[in-house]
């Protein structure tokens, strides 16, 4: 069964009110990295009907992705960019996706993330995290960033939380746990900093904002 455009639409807006779904589709949503955490934070705004999403990945995926990342066994090799929009255009035909197959840094933030509303950071890597962060906040002022820090191990779900750190800057994750001390990531606790970072998307397009 395939829905029309305007079913899709009429579905969700059934869902979260005419209103919230009007904002909704009209967000573009930057996701920088498109590992465990971009790829889970991509499926859950596809899901919600996200307007647009910029999708900025460099790397392919590898068999030792599949436990954390969403992509399939048939995708291994492919570039993630191009892997996620396909699974991305199956769960919401009607999403715009506009991929970059690129290294981000600070001399293409701004070309790359100039026409998004929100910003997610979902590196891996602590400098690469900290130079994004750093780069939208000084000199993409307008941006919303949602950021991540601490999801490894088998510690409590609920010690993952969300925290406005600043007017712009909103980070999740436990803030503690390091991929390099005990067992690294794991799926559930790397899905579930994701989703954090979703809600906390939709929360600001809705104006529902953390004290």
């Amino acid at each position: 069964m395939i829905l029309s455009k305007n079913e899709w639409i009429g579905w969700l807006n059934d869902r979260h009110g005419v209103e919230l779904q009007n904002k909704v589709s009209a967000t573009t949503v930057g996701i920088c990295g498109l590992g465990g955490l971009g790829s889970n934070i991509a499926i859950a705004l596809a899901q919600a009907g996200i307007g647009k999403l910029v999708l900025i990945d460099f790397d392919k995926v590898d068999i030792s992705n599949l436990h954390r990342q969403q992509y399939k066994i048939s995708q291994i090799g492919m570039y993630k960019t191009e892997a996620l929009r396909h699974n991305l255009k199956e769960i919401n035909p009607y999403l715009e996706t506009q991929i970059h197959t690129i290294c981000i840094n600070e001399h293409n933030v701004k070309e790359l993330l100039g026409d998004c509303d929100i910003i997610c950071e979902a590196f891996d890597n602590a400098e690469c995290k900290a130079m994004l962060t750093n780069l939208v906040l000084e000199e993409m002022p307008d941006k919303y960033i949602v950021a991540a820090s601490g999801m490894a191990g088998m510690g409590s779900a609920n010690s993952i939380h969300t925290r406005k750190v600043s007017k712009k800057f909103y980070l999740c994750g436990d803030e503690i746990s390091d991929v390099s001390k005990g067992i690294g990531l794991v799926s559930t606790r790397v899905m579930i900093c994701a989703a954090h970072q979703a809600h906390t998307v939709l929360r600001l397009i809705a104006d529902e904002f953390e004290v």
